[in-house]
């Protein structure tokens, strides 16, 4: 086995132990049974726990960027791009989180932790943004002055809504479908776009 598929099949063992036990009832030696590798294996690739944790952090985030770079390569028209990204931002992140069962309250307690390993995300997503607003401006469909600033506040804006999405507190009374209307009213306004 190649050392970058061993590296692999340890964190997606330590990812599903994790998602199972949590973080802190998961030892190194849990992962290394689990994954029939040894500790001594286990300890080449990760220094300890917490490394390992944010190697897992690390493969979920990537999970998410690629989500969104096929968004951002699809033959849409700029509004239609803009409101998938946001979309699959906001469900990739929900099911990520989900799907990581008791994860979950590790993601949320150790925040700064995973706010250290998607700063890189941050950056990669911010470009996607602008790019899609910048078409949007060339083509007029978007009235922006400064593309920058306006990728950097949507990109916080996403991130601030992220938490009450996740745990279903956005509009929770309202169909999906209805809430989604009301987002894109937001987010096409903001942007000036002509095509609302």
């Amino acid at each position: 086995m190649t050392i970058n598929k061993t590296k692999a099949q340890l964190v997606d063992v330590a990812r599903q132990l994790f998602a199972r036990k949590g973080v802190e009832d998961t030892t190194m030696n849990d992962i290394a049974l689990a994954s029939k590798k040894g500790r001594r294996t286990l300890y080449t690739y990760f220094k300890n726990k917490e490394d390992i944790y944010m190697a897992v952090v690390k493969s979920e985030v990537d999970m998410l960027y690629e989500h969104l770079d096929k968004v951002a390569s699809k033959e849409l028209s700029p509004e239609k791009k803009i409101m998938e990204l946001i979309t699959t931002h906001l469900e990739a992140a929900k099911t990520i989180v989900y799907r990581n069962g008791t994860l979950r309250a590790d993601f949320f307690r150790d925040i700064w932790k995973v706010e250290t390993e998607r700063k890189f995300f941050d950056m990669k997503e911010l470009k996607l943004f602008h790019k899609v607003l910048q078409e949007g401006k060339d083509e007029g469909v978007f009235r922006i002055d400064d593309v920058d600033i306006t990728a950097s506040i949507l990109h916080y804006c996403l991130k601030g809504i992220e938490v009450p999405f996740i745990r279903g507190q956005i509009a929770d009374e309202l169909e999906e479908k209805v809430a989604w209307t009301y987002v894109k009213k937001i987010v096409y306004g903001a942007l000036g776009c002509k095509n609302d």
